[in-house]
């Protein structure tokens, strides 16, 4: 065994002992932790340059799986035999491997099917798989797959589960390829567990593909519930303590008149309400309206112009603007057919057509949010992506974001009562060229939240940065300059990520990306909605993943770092 493989076993066992092993300078991290060095420079993109990850010094991270994990149970019909690669490209000395990188210019090269958010949940038997006679334990990580190649016209996408306590043969189970009514299951972006209906939850960020409930066991058994839920550009999803579901959608829009690459706001937060907890067919789905300065619906066509003063009062520090989500579509009246939630809830739909007073305030592809812990359900932040463009007009000053209007993205947050319709809005944090693109999201402390980058290729290249994962902590006022967020992450770039990134042909995205970011204890129970606990990050079984998708795709742990003065065999 070698000596850095024991200390890893040591930490972990001293974690499972409830002792913290995070330590900075010899001291246990405080309650409100974990106190973490500052990575101070993100890494630089450079043709052909496959630099290493660079994590907080008291981090480290494993991982738990990659692209080229062969599943237990593969489905070559599906092209689905690899966790993050499928098989439609495969290596001319075995064609059960797939081929993962181009032959030096010819596009030749598997798909890449980059899993995207992780749901932990841990139960108290071990559930099935594919081997019946295999024991596999009780901790399991879920992810859906993002990106799919074509089988007869339609996406191929499917559903894995990493058993993290298997063996390396019964590592990955693929749980699905198809849904109940035997269509194939779309590329899937967002998860979570319901535990209510006792269900994952999967969202496909596209209006014309269903939004998916799927048991949690194998075969897992996927439905479509788009007739209560919607379609639409669907991404973070997140039950409350109520029972409801918010769900953030992530869909870009087109260019405004008069900008220059300044995107229209385009996406929603919506709330489900069920008819009771659990129940995924029958309820209302709203969507969050924010009002102005003079009581008006901030809608669609009131940001569509360039400049926008509504757009503009969003992004603005210290305002403080009044909320109310708005039912758009009830099942008791508008009946169980999978409709397009985006655009009831721009009030487009045919019959019957919605005033402004019942339309939603669309953002800048507001993709992922957070519950914060010990908040009861009452403070809700969420990020916004924004145009990741430095050209963008609304993007402001490109050091600290003055003077935009949501160009570089930031943070919201929403403080409101789970029972509640009324609530209030307020500019957590403006983004700007170093800390922008902002996508998955989880709380790490009663205080600290991580969210983390997808700036995109172009984005990279204009900032000479690929992407960071950062540490807010919800007590800073951000809109005193000199207050910025920590740094645990400068994301690398693994070279199948940089041939990608280097060939225009490639139908694979290029540069890595940091998603499916969670701390979880992994509670299947409705104690264990995030956000209802504190977490307690390495200790009482609070675990840590993401994923960083593209290129590799490998789905790391990050875990407690051993000593850093401890060389001793």
């Amino acid at each position: 065994m070698t000596n850095t493989r024991l200390r890893v076993l040591i930490t972990f066992a001293v974690a499972a002992a409830g002792i913290s092993a995070l330590t900075v300078a010899g001291s246990a991290a405080p309650p409100d932790g974990p106190s973490l060095s500052n990575v101070s420079t993100p890494n630089a993109k450079a043709v052909g340059f496959a630099p290493a990850s660079k994590l907080s010094a008291e981090l480290r991270q494993i991982a738990q799986a990659q692209g080229s994990t062969q599943l237990e149970n593969p489905n070559p019909a599906a092209l689905t035999s690899f966790y993050g690669y499928q098989n439609d490209v495969v290596s001319a000395d075995d064609p059960t491997k797939p081929q993962v990188v181009p032959t030096l210019g010819v596009p030749n090269e598997a798909q890449k099917t980059e899993p995207d958010k992780n749901t932990y949940l841990v139960f108290e038997k071990s559930l099935a798989g594919a081997d019946p006679s295999y024991y596999y334990g009780t901790h399991f990580l879920y992810q859906g797959h993002e990106n799919a190649t074509t089988i007869n016209g339609k996406k191929q996408g499917y559903i894995t589960r990493i058993n993290l306590d298997a063996d390396a043969k019964h590592r990955v189970t693929l749980m699905a390829t198809q849904d109940t009514s035997g269509q194939p299951i779309a590329t899937i972006d967002g998860s979570t567990w319901d535990p209510w209906a006792k269900r994952l939850l999967f969202t496909t960020e596209s209006a014309s593909a269903p939004t998916y409930a799927a048991t949690a066991d194998f075969p897992s058994v996927v439905e479509d519930v788009s007739g209560s839920l919607g379609r639409g550009g669907y991404e973070g999803i997140q039950n409350d303590s109520a029972g409801n579901l918010i769900i953030v959608e992530d869909i870009g829009g087109a260019n405004k008149a008069g900008s220059t690459k300044a995107k229209m706001p385009n996406s929603f937060v919506y709330r489900y309400v069920p008819a009771h907890p659990g129940d995924l067919h029958n309820g209302k789905l709203q969507v969050l309206q924010v009002l102005n300065g003079a009581d008006q619906p901030i809608t669609f066509a009131s940001e569509s112009t360039f400049p926008s003063a509504d757009q503009t009062a969003l992004h603005t520090y210290g305002n403080v603007l009044s909320t109310q989500w708005v039912t758009i579509h009830d099942t008791a009246v508008d009946g169980n057919a999978p409709f397009n939630a985006n655009i009831w809830a721009k009030g487009l739909q045919t019959t019957p057509a919605q005033p402004a007073a019942k339309q939603g305030t669309p953002f800048k592809r507001p993709e992922n949010g957070q519950f914060r812990p010990g908040s009861h359900f009452k403070q809700f932040f969420f990020d916004e992506t924004g145009d990741t463009d430095a050209t963008s007009s609304e993007n402001g000053n490109a050091e600290t974001g003055a003077g935009g209007t949501g160009g570089w993205g930031g943070i919201f947050k929403l403080q409101q009562n789970p029972t509640s319709n009324a609530g209030k809005l307020s500019l957590f944090y403006k983004g700007n060229i170093h800390v922008t693109g902002l996508d998955n999201a989880s709380f790490l402390s009663k205080n600290k939240i991580t969210f983390v980058e997808d700036a995109g290729d172009t984005l990279h290249s204009q900032r000479n940065a690929l992407d960071s994962g950062w540490v807010f902590d919800v007590k800073t006022d951000y809109s005193n300059v000199s207050n910025e967020p920590l740094r645990w992450l400068a994301e690398g770039r693994d070279p199948s990520a940089t041939i990608d990134s280097s060939f225009s042909f490639s139908k694979n995205d290029g540069d890595n990306e940091i998603t499916g970011t969670i701390v979880s204890n992994g509670d299947p129970t409705p104690d264990g909605i995030l956000g209802a606990e504190i977490p307690h990050l390495f200790k009482d079984g609070w675990r840590w993943f993401y994923t960083q998708q593209h290129g590799d795709n490998p789905t790391y742990e990050v875990v407690p770092s051993a000593s850093k003065h401890d060389d001793t065999d």
